[in-house]
């Protein structure tokens, strides 16, 4: 459905248009409507479905419809996340859609000095995206309010609720005066937590899935490439060379293996950024700024990218390690082909990770499809600067290419 369509704010619209969005994904077009009728809402849809503006469009709407109506007063809506660069993504996202409305939006969170998040609350705001940490930190500062808030979203919602957070989910709609509104938004979600989210949401809520059999985006073609442990980094060099205008992530287990897989590329002329939690946040913000601003690239990092971190002309993901978490199998791929987007992703599967490739399997209820290469592609690479090569002689280098899984995996039953 075409967002013209939506009885919503003209400026909202232009908005739309003018950052090239015209039509409605799956999960915008099943929740919208229900957030603008004021009802609860539980969505789990896909990464990369376009969740984010599922919940901001309507939101901002209101916010609109609010002010109208002279009854704003102080923070209309919260949206709890996880981690920092969600809180900054989601930020930039309803900055982006507010634009000339009049709805001020502004996101809080840790690992920076608060000054200046202190002087944007005290100017006022109207949505407000935050960590839990530092929201809680500011509301005992009384900087900041909430006990008027009409709308409490959280996203990742799994996540949250799955680190522990319920608490404070219900420290936070404790404090809230009023008949509110709660949306949750994930892309995944187990029983265990579906329960919790439904014990903060009123029985009548409207619970949407899309495409729930499906966990990972028809979008993005998927598979596994079986590669001794000690033989993956000369995998990583050949897959590299063989994408030279990719625009790359690749997932590592720890911070250490991070450090390490960026000396290597190095070491081979293939320049990289990195982010891992042991870094500070300015230089995350700083490394993500260069990473998203390129056309082409290689970005390494941990898990604290895997969710909700949407970086555009994402191509290609390299899981380098399998993660301990097979639902970040799903997070972690679904940073590529993203919208209307295609793309790939390859995971180097090593024996030690035969069981967490079996965790990944059982969650999917599919077979991961196994690209058959060439054993040259594991063999130490001979540095020469990719730019002087040519792509027969990288063909010529590589012996086989990543094609990329053009068998989809069987279903199977567990």
């Amino acid at each position: 459905m075409k967002f013209e369509k939506y009885e919503i704010d003209p400026q909202i619209k232009e908005n739309l248009i003018a950052n090239g969005f015209h039509r409605t994904t799956d999960i915008q077009f099943k929740t919208i409507p229900a957030i603008l009728n004021g009802e609860d809402v539980l969505a789990v849809a896909q990464t990369g479905s376009g969740k984010t503006a599922a919940f901001a469009i309507p939101i901002i709407h209101q916010v609109l419809v609010d002010q109208q109506r002279r009854r704003s007063k102080g923070i209309y809506c919260l949206v709890l996340v996880p981690t920092r660069e969600l809180a900054q993504q989601i930020g930039r996202v309803f900055s982006m859609l507010s634009k000339k409305t009049g709805a001020t939006s502004y996101a809080v969170y840790g690992g920076v000095e608060q000054d200046a998040q202190i002087a944007q609350l005290v100017g006022g705001v109207d949505i407000l995206v935050a960590t839990p940490g530092r929201m809680f930190d500011l509301i005992r500062q009384n900087y900041i309010d909430i006990n008027f808030v009409r709308t409490l979203v959280l996203d990742e919602a799994d996540r949250m609720l799955d680190m522990g957070f319920i608490g404070d989910i219900e420290a936070v709609k404790s404090r809230l005066n009023q008949r509110h509104q709660t949306l949750f938004f994930s892309a995944t979600i187990n029983p265990k937590i579906k329960k919790l989210a439904y014990s903060q949401i009123r029985a009548s809520a409207l619970r949407i899935q899309v495409s729930p059999s499906e966990m990972v985006s028809k979008n993005i073609t998927h598979s596994i490439v079986k590669v001794d442990m000690d033989d993956k980094r000369h995998l990583l060099i050949r897959f590299l060379q063989m994408n030279p205008e990719g625009k790359v992530i690749i997932f590592v287990r720890t911070q250490v293996r991070a450090e390490r897989v960026a000396a290597w590329l190095t070491k081979n002329e293939i320049g990289s950024v990195s982010m891992h939690g042991g870094m500070e946040q300015p230089e995350r913000e700083k490394q993500l700024a260069i990473f998203r601003d390129q056309p082409t690239g290689v970005l390494i990092a941990t898990d604290v990218s895997a969710r909700g971190i949407d970086l555009p002309g994402i191509t290609h993901v390299v899981n380098y390690d399998l993660p301990d978490d097979p639902e970040n199998y799903v997070h972690r791929i679904g940073r590529t082909g993203r919208g209307f987007a295609k793309g790939k992703a390859v995971s180097f599967w090593s024996p030690e990770e035969t069981d967490k490739l079996a965790d990944i399997e059982e969650l999917l209820q599919t077979k991961l499809h196994e690209e058959k290469v060439d054993q040259s592609l594991f063999q130490p690479v001979s540095v020469k600067p990719i730019e002087n090569m040519s792509m027969e002689e990288l063909l010529e280098s590589a012996g086989a290419n990543f094609e990329g899984g053009k068998k989809r995996g069987k279903k199977h039953k567990k």
